[in-house]
């Protein structure tokens, strides 16, 4: 296995940490589950501090919505491996970019 995809798998394995430890952590805190209704929320200062939440903890977010409307609503499996790739792909990115800040930062060779 080359290096790149070794770090591509890395990747995806850290943002899809991070998305999880985010969006627990706040369900820990707020008492209610994490979803992109925060961009919806009155105060224009609340939403867009939102943003940067919500761009980390979004494939954790994609991941349980899919998978409870798999299981409740019975979606067909098109729409759930879609949305499994959505959240794969957004999760390679935001490991990504946690990725090149840790190396960025010297705490990752």
């Amino acid at each position: 296995m080359s290096p790149d995809t070794l770090n591509s798998f890395f990747s995806l394995g850290i943002g899809f940490a991070i998305a999880g430890a985010l969006a627990s952590g706040y369900q820990l805190f707020i008492k209610q589950p994490a979803g992109f209704g925060l961009l919806q929320q009155g105060v224009v200062v609340k939403a867009f501090a939102a943003v940067p939440f919500l761009v980390f903890a979004a494939p954790f977010i994609i991941m349980r919505n899919t998978l409870r409307g798999r299981r409740i609503e019975r979606r067909r499996f098109e729409f759930v491996m879609m949305a499994t790739v959505i959240a794969g792909f957004w999760s390679l990115m935001s490991g990504t970019c946690v990725v090149m800040t840790l190396q960025a930062v010297g705490l990752l060779a």
